[in-house]
């Protein structure tokens, strides 16, 4: 569905030297300079996939996803969306697309949502059975009603994402492009977008690109992750696989009937007294032999073992890039 081989976008971006002279003179003659904000970017992403996008900021994932939805033309490289080269932005190709962006809207701010749905149902030329019955839907799972009537600047944030998903997704899309659909939503927000990007994947086989700093968007949406910094792709593959190569080791709580000592705690393996019981930090294959000794020697009330929080991973990671491309000759 998604082809990508070496792309590339380079802004030209002015320099001006400061102050009035600095002015006058950009005038006659303006300085520039090459920025790079995607470089030999390749990847592929096959029909029905939910495919999350990770990286700091700064590091292209927007560049990236404009490219992608034929906002912004590649400075280089081969770019395949549906069969189409989304630059051209064939009536065809915008119809299988959309873009979600959380800090942007497409709602008419002083009319009802409902406004801008009809609005979208004209522009896309929208057969009108089809469209009520799409309406219906994502009225139903987004729990809509209350809201359509309502001028979109009383509505809450939250209530204005929820109309932005139903708006994007009028015209039942192949690919969606989300990038933070989530930023500014409370917690039981978030969960409800993420629930119903999953069950309309499910149900229409849509292709999910998702961009988001919230790693519980993250883990709760895509098995796969691709990892981007400095413009290029540091990481494609599971979400298992990436936390095995940057956060292999496992933290091991127990919570004992009675406090224990450091030397009760180590004759359990590595572990050291914490309030309520004592912990270890071990590598993922010894968790069995430590688990096993721990209930032999300690009191255990409970045990937990834990991965390290998906954040960590993405951290680790990050510094791992900065550290070897700070390396001469790297």
């Amino acid at each position: 569905m998604i082809q990508v081989d070496g792309l590339c976008k380079v802004y030209r971006v002015p320099e001006k030297s400061l102050g009035l002279a600095g002015s006058v003179r950009s005038l006659w003659r303006r300085r520039y300079r090459q920025v790079p904000a995607v470089q030999e970017l390749s990847f592929r992403i096959e029909a029905g996939e939910r495919v999350g996008f990770l990286g700091p900021n700064g590091a292209g994932k927007t560049t990236t996803l404009k490219m992608l939805s034929g906002l912004l033309k590649p400075t280089g490289g081969r770019l395949s969306v549906a069969g189409f080269e989304p630059f051209r932005r064939h009536p065809d190709f915008l119809r299988r697309i959309t873009l979600v962006m959380g800090q942007k809207q497409q709602l008419l701010w002083d009319l009802p949502a409902a406004e801008t749905f009809e609005l979208n149902r004209a522009l896309f030329d929208l057969e009108a059975t089809s469209y009520r019955a799409t309406l219906a839907e994502l009225i139903e799972l987004l729990q809509l009603e209350p809201l359509l009537q309502r001028p979109v600047r009383n509505l809450s944030l939250g209530e204005r994402m929820k109309c932005e998903l139903a708006a994007a997704l009028l015209h039942k899309p192949d690919i969606l492009f989300l990038d933070e659909p989530t930023i500014g939503l409370d917690v039981t927000m978030q969960e409800a977008v993420r629930s119903f990007v999953a069950e309309w994947n499910e149900r229409q086989g849509a292709t999910v690109l998702l961009t988001s700093h919230y790693m519980a968007d993250i883990a709760a949406l895509c098995s796969r992750v691709l990892v981007i910094a400095g413009g290029r792709l540091r990481f494609d593959g599971a979400l298992d696989e990436l936390v095995e190569r940057y956060a292999p080791d496992r933290r091991i709580r127990v919570r004992t009937t009675q406090p224990v000592n450091r030397a009760t705690a180590a004759a359990a393996g590595p572990f050291l007294p914490v309030q309520g019981g004592c912990e270890a930090l071990v590598p993922g294959h010894q968790v069995k032999e430590i688990v096993h000794k721990a209930l032999l020697h300690l009191p255990v009330r409970d045990l937990v073992v834990e991965e390290a929080p998906l954040e960590d991973v993405i951290r680790r990671l990050f510094e791992q890039e900065k550290e070897s491309h700070g390396k001469p000759g790297s």
